[in-house]
């Protein structure tokens, strides 16, 4: 079995993820005040799967004593890049984004 920092690489943080763990505190909408669990998202190795990736989150953050209710996973295909100055193109690489969620009240932060 691999190591849990193997499997998660990095916290991926876009404006986009952060409005997603910001659902959570935010009461301003009936829809979104039902939002109670925090969502993280995470980069995570390829073969990885659902759960090799909770385990590895709740093994990485167990002074927090997370939790993890759900996991979602995306793989994002490799992007078509033009080389500068040359013909040919080349491919930026691809990888695969895992969405955490976890329990009521469980915090990472």
């Amino acid at each position: 079995m691999k190591s849990p920092f193997d499997l998660i690489k990095k916290r991926y943080i876009t404006e986009k993820t952060a409005v997603l763990e910001s659902l959570k505190n935010a009461s301003s909408n009936k829809c979104v005040a039902r939002c109670e669990n925090p969502k993280y998202t995470f980069l995570v190795d390829d073969r990885a799967k659902k759960p090799q990736i909770a385990e590895a989150i709740e093994e990485i953050y167990v002074e927090n004593n997370v939790k993890v209710v759900a996991v979602n996973t995306i793989n994002v295909k490799p992007k078509k890049k033009n080389r500068r100055g040359r013909m040919n193109q080349g491919e930026k690489g691809g990888y695969k984004k895992a969405i955490v969620t976890l329990a009521v009240g469980n915090s990472i932060d």
